[in-house]
């Protein structure tokens, strides 16, 4: 029970950034969804696929809540899978929001340089 609500708190804190800085679901949540959905469903997949392979295995834990949604399949992974996709999102939209800002901000210094640097009104020639 102790790691889903840990999860549960790390996904709580992703909002929060989320929300703070509209990054990804407070940004553009039809195309947030969509995007979540589709990054689950890949990760489930791939995780069913390697536990039919014998390459995942669960075991059990005092920390977990023994709910399976399927063999070998605890519910938990299911929020960490949700964890590792929105955490992904918020890096990338993230970087991409400071590299438009640097940008905004750049073009914004260049602007008051030109500006400054032209030819005044009222000096003397």
């Amino acid at each position: 029970m102790i790691y889903l609500a840990v999860l549960m708190a790390l996904l709580g804190c992703m909002a929060l950034l989320d929300a703070r800085y509209k990054l990804f679901f407070f940004a553009r949540p039809l195309a947030a969804t969509v995007t979540m959905a589709a990054g689950l469903a890949y990760f489930l997949a791939w995780d069913v696929w390697a536990i039919s392979l014998g390459i995942f295995l669960h075991r059990e834990s005092p920390l977990m809540t023994g709910i399976m949604l399927g063999p070998q399949l605890p519910l938990e992974e299911a929020f960490f899978l949700a964890f590792l996709c929105y955490q992904t999102m918020i890096l990338f939209t993230g970087l991409l929001a400071g590299r438009r800002h640097r940008r905004t901000a750049r073009s914004a210094d260049k602007q008051l340089v030109e500006h400054d640097g032209g030819p005044r009104t009222g000096d003397a020639a």
